[in-house]
């Protein structure tokens, strides 16, 4: 026998070479100044494309105003209490009202954050007669939530739709037999890739077997369809989604999320979801902020128009750059290069200390042992100026790359920019 602390320590893995580095360097970093395009980072002013404010909602002058003014009014406590016994309010109902209006469903819940939302709903619907299909990429959150399912689950490929077909196939077979039914959950946006999930093959595949489809649609939510209702209204198959799910903390740059669908299962919710029905409501400076956030959504089209400009500069840019930007669809901008870890180290310490660039790198196990992955996220606060500089930096990174120059193992921080 072992005492249980023992066991957990942590690996420093291929990034030991780096461990004197202060822990919020690579990872937990600290971004400071005014929430926007251009921050600081250990002191040093750097260009940002890692938050994701996509409609530059974090800093609009009305929406500051209202939160403002909402936490002087009600404070951070009210509603005390969880919503079931003592935190409902006028304004979290109307919040539910208008957002199931947004996205032509018959009723919405609100959750006071995504991860733990999507965890609980997904507990909630199914026992252990159903059976679960969910796509290979999707995001931990949903991945978390079918690990709690005692039924049986089966995975397909990345947007798929044979195999799909396949485990459909399966699990028809199984329900049958247990009496259960089959909860398909996908993404409207895939986050890394940027890859819209392929909700319309999903939902065609309707006509053939009986089942219920789940969509997490974090990125999609104010960024896709014409009046930015999210990747099923992109598609023009909204209808056909039984569950939509999004969070606050993407477009809408707060906090909380919500679940929309017909009246009779989120009344069913309501009472089943054990995140919400054990925790705090979500306090009322962040329901009103919201309140105005989706107004701005909705009646502001140059939000979006903005987010779209900068995403094709920068898209098009890139590709005629050469450089490889995968499937994406999407805001989501993978820009993809060979590359061990020390490279991809090494490669961003340059961009931040050199070029005054931050954006996420992002590493194997995420992504294959010899892949490198830098994400921008667009937003609609960007300029073409911003855009740009990233260009011309990434150009300088990508010859670097290819002389060989970030397999050095000095630290490029102190080297100088070309």
């Amino acid at each position: 026998m072992v005492d249980l602390f023992d066991k957990l320590k942590m690996e420093a893995g291929p990034l030991a070479k780096y461990s004197h580095l202060p822990d919020d360097y690579f990872f937990f970093p600290k971004l400071e100044g005014e929430i926007g395009p251009h921050m600081k980072f250990n002191g040093k002013d750097v260009l940002n494309w890692s938050l994701n404010n996509y409609l530059g909602l974090a800093n609009h002058p009305e929406v500051r105003k209202t939160d403002a003014e909402a936490a002087a009014q009600y404070g951070m406590g009210l509603p005390m209490g969880a919503r079931m016994m003592s935190g409902n309010s006028v304004n979290h109902l109307e919040l539910e009202r208008q957002l199931a209006e947004f996205e032509q469903k018959e009723d919405v819940m609100l959750l006071n954050f995504g991860y733990q939302g999507v965890v609980s709903i997904i507990d909630a619907l199914v026992d252990r007669k159903d059976v679960i299909v969910y796509d290979a990429e999707s995001h931990a959150c949903i991945i978390d939530g079918v690990r709690l399912h005692m039924g049986k689950r089966f995975v397909y490929t990345h947007n798929d739709m044979d195999s799909l077909e396949k485990q459909l196939q399966r699990a028809t077979k199984l329900a049958e037999e247990t009496g259960g039914g089959i909860l398909v959950i996908t993404e409207g946006v895939f986050g890394m890739s940027g890859k819209q999930g392929d909700l319309k093959g999903v939902v065609a595949l309707k006509s053939k077997y009986n089942f219920r489809l789940f969509v997490d649609d974090a990125h999609g939510f104010g960024t896709m369809g014409k009046t930015g209702a999210g990747t099923g209204e992109e598609q023009g198959i909204q209808d056909q989604i039984d569950l939509y799910f999004s969070t606050f903390a993407k477009s809408m740059a707060s906090i909380g999320a919500f679940v929309a669908g017909s009246k009779n299962v989120i009344k069913y919710l309501r009472y089943s979801v054990r995140s919400q029905i054990y925790a705090k409501s979500l306090p009322m400076p962040l329901v009103v902020g919201a309140l105005k956030r989706l107004e701005l959504l909705k009646t502001d089209p140059s939000m979006k128009d903005n987010l779209w400009k900068i995403v094709n500069a920068m898209q098009n840019g890139l590709k005629e750059r050469g450089f490889n930007i995968g499937t994406t669809t999407s805001p989501v901008t993978p820009v993809l290069f060979k590359g061990g870890v020390g490279e991809a180290a090494n490669m961003a310490m340059d961009l931040r200390e050199n070029y005054g660039i931050f954006c996420s790198v992002v590493i194997y196990p995420v992504v294959p042992k010899d892949v490198i992955m830098f994400r921008i996220i667009p937003t609609a606060v960007h300029t073409l100026e911003d855009v740009e500089r990233t260009l011309s930096a990434f150009s300088k990174l990508k010859t670097k790359l290819d002389s060989g120059f970030y397999r050095e193992e000095a630290l490029v921080s102190v080297t100088k920019a070309i």
